[in-house]
């Protein structure tokens, strides 16, 4: 059976520090190789080494001159990071300080690993080394703001995919807070609509242009994300996952989820529960 390990933002030294880092040393020895799942953003840029990161059931790795972004409530394991440097930021949705970092952070699933270009390395590098700096400052000489602020500067220097184009759809960054808030409830693309104001073909084109899906492919995607998050590691039967999601019986969600994935769910837990 898969064990998850909640992780909860606690500072070092109990401070109110909205921003916290680590080193990958630090991160081996804090690691078990076991999944976890927290309630804070992890982001991390590798300087160099090999090795992965499994988030949300996809495995990526990692290498020289790369990012990693876990957002809360992902579930994630980290394997094979003997030889990788680089740092984790670890911080609160509300520590950016930008409206556009804002609103990359409010969303529910970032890109989780991407390559930094050589061209933008030395900003990125830079931005990061002022955050260090600022967060090893002693307490007495701590500014409540700059962590923030260092934050949104990295985070706007590691240009993470997929910011430009949601951040320029209004209606889709309006229709993704609904869905995070309300998937569990409401499953049709036609009740966000209602709810927004706008023709479900108008939502459904806004959300294609940003996501490269329909507005009912996107919610299917994020029912079955938090499905495979109740059968792998919450150990929920289909019976349980229904009533966690709104459906109307065992029956129905084995159905959908059957549909979307090309297994029932107790096939694809005992799967999960192998890896």
């Amino acid at each position: 059976m898969t064990v998850i390990r909640q992780m909860t933002y606690q500072p070092v030294g109990g401070r109110a520090a909205a921003v916290e880092t680590m080193a990958f040393d630090r991160l081996r020895q804090l690691n078990d190789g076991g999944t976890q799942r927290a309630d804070f953003h992890v982001l991390a840029v590798v300087d160099a080494g090999h090795g992965s990161v499994t988030v949300d059931f996809l495995r990526h790795r990692i290498e020289k001159r790369s990012a990693v972004w876990v957002a809360p409530g992902a579930v994630h394991r980290w394997d094979d990071i003997a030889d990788v440097t680089g740092h984790l930021v670890l911080f609160v949705p509300t520590a950016p300080v930008t409206h556009v970092t804002r609103e990359l952070v409010a969303s529910p699933d970032p890109l989780a690993h991407w390559n930094i270009p050589a061209a933008d390395w030395p900003y990125v590098d830079t931005a990061r080394d002022h955050l260090l700096l600022e967060a090893s400052a002693p307490p007495g000489d701590a500014s409540a703001e700059l962590p923030g602020i260092l934050l949104s500067a990295l985070i706007a220097r590691l240009r993470p995919p997929r910011a430009e184009e949601t951040s320029a759809h209004p209606v889709f960054r309006l229709f993704r807070s609904g869905v995070e808030a309300h998937f569990r409830e409401h499953h049709d693309a036609g009740h966000y609509a209602r709810a927004l104001g706008y023709a479900p073909r108008t939502l459904s084109r806004a959300v294609q242009q940003a996501t490269g899906r329909t507005a009912k492919a996107y919610i299917v995607d994020r029912l079955v994300l938090e499905a495979k998050r109740l059968l792998a590691h919450d150990r929920l039967t289909a019976a349980g996952c229904a009533e966690a999601l709104g459906f109307p019986d065992a029956s129905n969600f084995s159905v959908f989820f059957l549909k979307a994935t090309g297994m029932r769910p107790g096939a694809w837990q005992a799967g999960a529960a192998v890896e």
